[in-house]
């Protein structure tokens, strides 16, 4: 099975635009094709991203995909010798954190948020990337 870490602005451009690949990438892990690799943090994060009103996302809905993508999900533990400094944003951490842990690529829309200076033998993939690896 595919796996990778998710960036939050990949899970919500998929809802917003479910054409594009975030889109693509959404339904995927919703429907179990792919596997999202996580902890309690990014888990955490998708849930109060999601539900922010400026987004306007029927609670139900968001609540039901989050439900899917979480009992589907390959959970990870983060232990202290897995914890990056030097991103840009901190906030970014627990992203890259969980995908050095599993072994799997990060998908984001920003990947310059993630230099290769710190995020090391981390492949780090557009969504429109990983659906081509993924589709190959």
């Amino acid at each position: 099975m595919n796996c990778a870490v998710f960036d939050t602005n990949v899970v919500v451009s998929g809802f917003l635009s479910p054409v594009g690949p975030p889109g693509r990438i959404v339904e995927w892990v919703r429907n179990g094709s792919v596997q999202a690799v996580m902890d309690d943090r990014i888990a955490a994060e998708y849930a109060e991203v999601l539900k922010r009103p400026l987004f306007l996302l029927p609670v139900t809905e968001v609540n039901l995909v989050l439900d899917a993508i979480r009992s589907r999900a390959f959970w990870v533990e983060v232990v202290a010798g897995q914890m990056v400094c030097g991103l840009p944003d901190a906030d970014d951490a627990p992203f890259l954190e969980c995908a050095r842990a599993a072994g799997v690529p990060l998908v984001t829309g920003n990947v310059r948020h993630f230099p290769k200076s710190v995020a090391g033998d981390v492949k780090v993939l557009t969504p429109a990337q990983f659906i081509a690896t993924f589709e190959r």
